[in-house]
């Protein structure tokens, strides 16, 4: 892990295409501005994880579990 020391107003750039910023610092919570392309997800940690914990769940639900859908008949 790469630690970087900054103050308010002071950026980060990952790559070419994402820029973090130190917005605020009250206490021991520091808020970031995170200026990325739309294509790239961002996502708080907690929020990933749920994501994923919900794709794996959805990729192992068994042929059974889905029905035919068919058009009702005219």
């Amino acid at each position: 892990m790469l630690v970087l020391s900054r103050h308010r107003d002071e950026s980060i750039m990952i790559g070419d295409d994402v820029v973090v910023t130190i917005v605020d610092i009250r206490g021991d919570k520091v808020r970031l501005g995170i200026e990325a392309p739309q294509a790239i997800p961002v996502h708080r940690q907690e929020v990933y994880d749920a994501i994923q914990r919900e794709n794996r769940r959805a990729s192992q639900t068994g042929a059974g579990a889905t029905k035919d859908v068919r058009p009702p008949r005219s």
